[in-house]
């Protein structure tokens, strides 16, 4: 299940942001290799090597601006076939995904067919009473009151059938007064992009935001994934999961109650391409930056906000935007440095050993030293 929380996700993106967000005393290294297929800092390498437990698998981009500092696998994408994790090894972002459907309502707003203002009724047509006060911006900021979620990620759901459950659906706070983390929300959103574009929402993400970006390992199915390239997932024991796309998919990707909320797959290379457009206006315009990475609302226990399909936290560097993702095997972390462009992703296979290691317990020691080591400069 690709589900967080809303106290996890609070606790979480206090902490990550915060120390991604903070400057540090790496020590300078010469990158090795630069401008090679897989650009290594080998600072970064002798981090990952004390750091990493033996066993787990997955990819590790740094990147200051728009340099590649580091894009490099560790481990096994598949331990049956012995294929190595690498920068290009495809996985699963889970609730990165999220950023995604944020970047399409906008890029709508950009071209005159939408405003995060309108309540969804003018889009979906008559809701019942108590979702009639529900905006996209609520949507976009987990304060729409919609339930987390409406059931197994993998159940057979259409997307007038999840329309018609989260509009049916009890509301857990009054529209506007309360951040609920929803993916419920997203998947609407990520219905909307559908009603709005006249197109699929995988089509649309693939025309306006992912062609342009450069990126060709991004989609559910668009990109026409072989299992080869794909990483197989594994439990806390090391049991094969199989690859996400072996569980229940529709024939266009995964069905609703996941769609747009998570079960993007991407590569590490792909997501430093996203991060390099945005630090430009070409997909998303200077306004859209501003309104999606604006803290528009307080999440409780923490000191950060969400804005649109991202976290965001004030620190001594400036704003920081951040999303992580998981399920019960993988996981993945996500955050954008905005003053000065650091970014760090890195994503694994098997996040956990049983009663031996847990990656996501080691998110925000690992975000702040790949952080601090993509700062350095030779």
């Amino acid at each position: 299940m690709q589900r967080i929380n809303s106290l996890s996700f609070a606790l979480a993106l206090s902490a990550t942001l915060a120390v991604a967000g903070c400057g540090g005393s790496a020590v300078g290294m010469p990158r090795a290799a630069r401008g090679a297929a897989e650009p290594v800092d080998r600072s970064i390498a002798r981090y990952l090597v004390r750091t990493l437990p033996q066993g787990t698998g997955g990819t590790v981009v740094a990147a200051r601006g728009a340099e590649l500092a580091h894009c490099k696998g560790f481990g096994l994408a598949d331990r049956a076939a012995g294929t190595p994790a690498t920068c290009d090894t495809v996985y699963d972002v889970m609730s990165i995904t999220k950023q995604f459907t944020a970047a399409a309502i906008m890029k709508l707003e950009m071209m005159g067919k939408l405003r995060t203002t309108d309540r969804i009724s003018t889009i979906l047509g008559p809701v019942p009473a108590d979702k009639r006060g529900i905006t996209l911006h609520h949507l976009l900021t987990h304060t729409a009151g919609l339930a987390e979620g409406l059931g197994d990620d993998y159940e057979s759901v259409s997307r007038d059938e999840m329309l018609d459950k989260a509009l049916k659906s009890k509301l857990v706070s009054r529209p506007g007064t309360k951040f609920n983390y929803s993916n419920t929300g997203f998947s609407v959103l990520a219905a909307i992009v559908e009603k709005v574009s006249g197109t699929s929402y995988e089509k649309f993400l693939a025309t306006h935001l992912f062609t342009p970006a450069g990126m060709t390992r991004t989609g559910y199915v668009l990109p026409k994934f072989s299992r080869a390239e794909v990483a197989v997932e594994y439990d806390e024991h090391g049991a094969s999961q199989g690859r996400p796309f072996d569980h229940p998919w529709a024939a266009d990707g995964p069905h609703w109650n996941l769609r747009g909320n998570g079960g993007m797959l991407s590569t590490g290379r792909d997501m430093f391409k996203w991060h390099r457009a945005l630090l430009g206006d070409t997909i998303l315009s200077a306004t859209a930056k501003t309104q999606m990475f604006e803290p528009h609302a307080r999440i409780p226990g923490a000191e950060a906000a969400y804005g649109y399909g991202w976290g965001v936290l004030h620190t001594k560097d400036g704003r920081v935007a951040w999303h992580n993702g998981g399920n019960d095997w993988s996981f993945a972390s996500y955050s954008r440095v905005l003053r000065d462009g650091t970014m760090v992703y890195w994503v694994t296979n098997q996040v956990a050993q049983a009663d031996q290691w847990n990656l996501e317990d080691r998110e925000f020691e690992m975000n702040q030293a790949l952080a601090d080591h993509a700062r350095d400069t030779d």
